[in-house]
């Protein structure tokens, strides 16, 4: 259970980057591979799936390539591994709306991380497109960097313990109900963010 959220409560703020700082859009990834293999974003959409290859990608246990040849598999379409990049990548469609300036104004009062299941093409893209929102964070701690994943206890524990403050007093916010229940399994206050509405509440609470 969270503790009540009020001014000197939280120490530090922990954001997940995916539908919290910046929004995305897996329409966008299926319609864009469905134009490069001739075939229907729906087709490809049922056949997509969290498979451990994809977890592996996250994780920094495979490459790239090695991801969009299982892709090429599971999903059943020739193309290349540039036109896989090309709509992976197509995922990030912009800031969330309003989430800037609660960020520079968060930043001025207490130190903000973020913490994301990610992956190397992803990092690769983000960090350059959107270099100017991401400025307001001391450090990204990356799944495919440190080899953790959300939602598993071993990730909050390691980026808590990088982090070097106490898990409660931590305030982290996320889009998943599921990484929302392990990171208050392990101790850190947690917020479900469903719109910058929510950032923006808790921020208020605490007094920023």
């Amino acid at each position: 259970m969270n503790l009540p959220l009020v001014p000197g409560s939280t120490d530090v703020l922990l954001f997940d980057l995916g539908r919290v700082v910046l929004d995305i859009s897996f329409d966008q990834v299926m319609a864009r591979w469905a134009d490069h293999a001739d075939c229907t974003p729906d087709e490809l959409a049922r056949r997509f799936v969290v498979n451990d290859s994809f977890k592996h990608h996250e994780t920094g246990k495979i490459d790239d390539a090695a991801f969009f040849a299982d892709l090429r598999q599971s999903l059943g379409i020739g193309i290349s591994d540039d036109q896989f990049l090309e709509g992976w990548n197509a995922i990030f469609t912009g800031e969330m709306p309003g989430i800037a300036p609660l960020l520079a104004s968060a930043a001025k009062r207490m130190p903000l991380y973020a913490f994301s299941n990610t992956n190397p093409a992803h990092v690769a893209h983000f960090s350059a497109a959107y270099a100017d929102v991401l400025r307001h964070f001391r450090e990204i701690y990356l799944s495919s960097s440190i080899g953790l994943r959300k939602p598993d206890a071993e990730a909050y524990d390691h980026v808590v313990k990088a982090i070097g403050v106490p898990a409660s007093r931590i305030l982290f916010f996320d889009d998943s109900a599921a990484n929302i229940e392990g990171a208050r399994a392990r101790g850190l206050g947690a917020i479900h963010v469903t719109s910058t509405d929510d950032v923006a509440r808790a921020l208020s609470a605490l007094g920023i």
